[in-house]
């Protein structure tokens, strides 16, 4: 039984003492549900505080990128142990950083890697543009980046990877995949290739979100399917809308 997961991915939002009284406000509900991993990914400047304030919970704490070299000469990047000083999690690929910053697959590689090499858990995430899904090609862009992306991780480090199918039409668009189609991507695009490099038990036991314009409204329909174990979250992580979320995971 894979337990549920749900991270919100703040993006770039929220001043540190934003950040503060958001989690203050947060916090409570998201107690309330202990069935559930969850996980928190501010910008950078607010993990100091966050990580004071969620001592003692059982909320994890999340980077939203980091560099795959462990120091040097790379202006403005953030390194692994930079990151392992505060957080548990790492979100990794994110289809903004693919779209605007040049993230590749490669990159992907090393990143998660470098990730697992500190003791971080990543969040990989994979996902078509609209133009790839209208071509028809979901399936060979999904699968592409799940192969590529996790080339060479050892079996024993793959459990501790958390996958996240997030179509890029769907997010901050208002637009959500349907259910029945979300679901249908990751277990044939996601668990398939996946089985095919770690073995069938590793495939099925990863835990694998659904983000793109998951709200309170919608989260229970997604979290009803099979192979959907959470939600990566992006607008409504910044609202108390969040706790819906993390309320209707805890019935899956």
């Amino acid at each position: 039984m894979r337990k549920p997961f749900v991270a919100g991915n703040w993006k770039m939002n929220k001043t540190v003492e934003q950040a503060r009284a958001l989690v203050a406000e947060l916090l409570p509900g998201m107690q309330a549900v202990s069935n559930v991993d969850q996980v928190i990914c501010p910008p950078f400047p607010a993990l100091t505080a966050l990580s004071n304030m969620l001592s003692g919970t059982a909320i994890g704490l999340g980077a939203q990128n980091m560099h795959w070299e462990a120091q040097g000469a790379f202006t403005g990047e953030v390194s692994p142990a930079m990151v392992k000083e505060f957080c548990q999690y790492v979100i990794i690929g994110h289809s903004e950083r693919r779209a605007y910053f040049g993230e590749t697959d490669a990159t992907v590689n090393k990143k998660v890697k470098a990730a697992l090499a500190i003791g971080l858990a990543p969040i990989v995430c994979v996902g078509e543009t609209l133009a790839e899904n209208e071509a028809g090609k979901t399936s060979e862009v999904v699968m592409r980046q799940i192969i590529q992306g996790l080339d060479g991780i050892p079996a024993d480090q793959v459990v501790k990877i958390v996958v996240a199918y997030e179509p890029v039409w769907a997010i901050g668009t208002g637009r959500a995949a349907t259910a029945g189609g979300a679901n249908a991507v990751i277990a044939e695009n996601i668990r398939i290739p996946m089985a095919a490099l770690f073995g069938a038990e590793l495939a099925q036991g990863t835990r694998v979100l659904y983000g793109g314009s998951v709200n309170g409204a919608n989260a229970e329909e997604f979290f009803g399917q099979p192979d959907i174990d959470g939600a990566l979250v992006g607008g409504a992580s910044l609202k108390p809308e969040f706790i819906k979320i993390v309320e209707a995971a805890g019935k899956k």
